[in-house]
């Protein structure tokens, strides 16, 4: 038991340094990258399609005020869409940000959602072909509990040149792409889907199903 909780601890600690060196180069870079960044304005999330394929917009939620301030996102977009044959439901959530020089950046939902309480029981990267696309894009996955409500979360970060799940990753390709394309700008994606009649496998075919019918859309509002 001593020997795993000091491997868990060294595991951390290891963690804890490569952030830290991603964050002190992240801020030397920013610091001292004076030129303008040159993200193109995009079109609003608002003007996105109602319908993906079979999925239909069941609903459009409103973030309240003082959510949106602690956010800090350029642009926001959250919806419910259903698919009428299979009667599953999928939950929406797109934070556009231009700019992460002035501290705005993504939320990662691995705060979030225990924040909410929902509490993880289960999670894993998991790739997810998309028609179109020559490779499929590695996502997060996350079974998450509240009482006895279970849900199917799937999130990304989406950048004008690629899908990153892994938040080390997205702070090393945020200085990468400052540096050579002068441009900090991304989109955290996510999806949730409920759990019906404790068909867990249900409800990942139907996440999974949705984000193949909205991910090409999406890249029409979010600059490239």
């Amino acid at each position: 038991m001593a020997s795993g909780r000091l491997t868990s601890t060294l595991f951390g600690s290891r963690q804890a340094v490569v952030l830290t060196i991603l964050l002190a180069v992240q801020a030397a870079v920013f610091y001292g990258f004076s030129g303008p960044e040159k993200a193109p304005a995009p079109k609003p999330l608002s003007q996105m399609p109602f319908e993906f394929g079979p999925w239909r917009m069941a609903a459009e939620g409103v973030m309240e005020k003082e959510v949106l301030d602690v956010l800090r996102a350029d642009d926001v977009v959250i919806r419910s869409y259903a698919q009428p044959e299979s009667g599953r439901v999928a939950s929406l959530f797109v934070a556009y940000f231009r700019s992460q020089r002035t501290g705005q950046a993504p939320h990662s939902p691995k705060n979030c959602l225990p924040g909410s309480g929902w509490v993880p029981s289960a999670s894993e990267y998991r790739r997810i072909s998309i028609p179109g696309l020559e490779a499929p894009i590695e996502v997060n996955r996350y079974v998450v509990e509240r009482g006895d409500s279970k849900s199917v979360v799937l999130y990304w970060y989406q950048t004008p040149y690629r899908v990153i799940a892994s938040e080390y990753e997205a702070k090393f390709y945020l200085v990468v792409d400052s540096v050579r394309h002068r441009r900090s700008d991304t989109a955290l994606v996510r999806v949730v889907t409920p759990v019906i009649n404790g068909d867990e496998q249900g409800a990942i075919e139907a996440a999974e199903d949705f984000v193949r019918a909205f991910f090409l859309p999406l890249r029409g509002y979010l600059p490239s």
